[in-house]
């Protein structure tokens, strides 16, 4: 029923096992495989969301399956976000809780189905998707530091149930899936049995249309590669971890491959906007050439600076303020919110770390005293980097600047390992 061989050299296997059908079949499948292959370790990973209280039984009945299978069951409890979709706000819990889990080159297996395709396919058509998001969901996908793989979408729901009932498989049927008032409820439970009434082949149908959409989508993604390798090139050493790209490659482009290769750098990193808001890219494009646009995206900021737009997440987005006495430059120095800092050559007295407030000025080795603002334009560096910029003081005296190395004492140079720009994508 499913090919396991492409993931046999992982370091190993874990199934996300909600005790429903799909994943009980599936984690029967995984465990007679290997009973009779050499694999690697399995584990089953169950999550309780804990909204309806019938699920409070469901971790003993997981825990009851795998112990007759010899399988290690991890429960994970998460809290799920408010908002205005229930089932987004599950999901991305449950997402993130497995992307803690996995290690390097691990496998998380899921136990979604060919209806769950076509109903993926259709709930997407109906919200107006564009091709990436009518792909639906691929056989497997980077997640964490490892792989999510869906071994069973090419199967039917009606092949998983009776293999169930041949091998004599008890599962959990979850009542809020007869809850209709949840879109895809709604469509699993009113709309596909319409349809498939009239069309019996429908499910198989949408799962091999979303598979055509799919390819098309690879083709559009290799296009984007090449259009960002150009994009990429010639970003500043001086700001490690910052992702930034030229724009003079990107306006080069039609409109489409603009945003066909924005949205192929941003889906690793945000969620996608949605056909109303990429105004904000036109906006942020076209603006003046002193003005500082910021296009918000869910989860970060697009800005311009110096003819290239830079991705700003995770502690980027918080200010940072304070000064910090530095009384071992021996050793790095964490800073709060914003990386850290090392001393490299040699620096004696009252050091502190301080941020500009403006008007500060600095002693350039063969130019004299020189005004701060000035010489920051003068190298170019991006505005949003220059308000958490790390200053090297000696009592009033501004000794360097950090990752600038024109900017200070040939044998004081402060190196900055910058902020966090992560953003904790589902």
């Amino acid at each position: 029923m499913i090919n396991l061989t492409p993931w046999l050299n992982a370091p190993a296997w874990h199934i996300a096992f909600s005790g429903g059908l799909d994943s009980t079949v599936l984690l029967h499948l995984l465990a007679d495989y290997a009973h009779s292959h050499a694999t690697p370790p399995l584990h089953a990973i169950h999550v309780h969301h804990g909204l309806q209280g019938a699920a409070d039984t469901w971790p003993d009945h997981c825990k009851a399956v795998c112990e007759r299978l010899g399988i290690e069951l991890a429960v994970i409890r998460v809290q799920v976000a408010s908002g205005p979709s229930l089932e987004q706000a599950a999901r991305d819990a449950r997402y993130a809780a497995f992307k803690r889990i996995l290690g390097p080159g691990e496998v998380l297996f899921t136990g979604q189905h060919r209806e769950d395709q076509a109903e993926t396919l259709l709930f997407r058509l109906l919200r107006g998707a564009g091709l990436r998001g009518l792909s639906a969901m691929p056989e497997q996908r980077p997640l964490g530091q490892g792989r999510l793989v869906r071994p069973l979408l090419t199967t039917s729901r009606k092949q998983l149930h009776d293999y169930a009932q041949a091998h004599g498989l008890i599962w959990i049927e979850d009542p809020s899936n007869s809850d209709t008032t949840f879109a895809r409820n709604f469509l699993r439970g009113e709309v596909f049995p319409l349809l498939q009434q009239r069309w019996p082949q429908a499910s198989q149908n949408l799962a091999r249309c979303a598979e055509h959409l799919g390819e098309a989508q690879g083709l559009l993604d290799e296009l984007a590669e090449g259009d960002l390798a150009v994009a990429g090139e010639g970003a500043p050493d001086n700001w490690p971890g910052l992702d930034s790209l030229d724009l003079a490659p990107l306006v080069a482009l039609s409109p489409a491959r603009q945003r066909n290769a924005l949205q192929y750098w941003l889906a690793p990193r945000t969620r996608l906007p949605d056909t109303r808001h990429w105004a904000g890219w036109a906006d942020l494009r076209d603006a003046a050439v002193d003005a500082r646009p910021v296009w918000q995206l869910t989860d970060g900021h697009l800005v311009r600076s110096h003819g290239r737009i830079w991705w700003l997440s995770g502690d980027w987005l918080q200010p940072v303020t304070g000064a910090l006495c530095w009384g071992q430059p021996e050793t790095p120095l964490s800073l709060p919110g914003n990386g850290r800092v090392q001393l490299q050559g040699h620096a004696h007295g009252d050091l502190h770390i301080a941020y500009r407030q403006g008007g500060e000025w600095l002693d350039v080795p063969g130019r004299g005293r020189r005004d701060l603002k000035r010489l920051l334009n003068e190298l170019q560096v991006p505005h949003f980097v220059r308000p958490r910029l790390p200053l090297l003081y000696c009592g009033e005296r501004l000794l360097a600047v950090a990752n600038l190395p024109a900017l200070g004492q040939a044998d004081c140079q402060l190196h900055w390992q910058l902020p966090t720009n992560a953003q904790g994508l589902s």
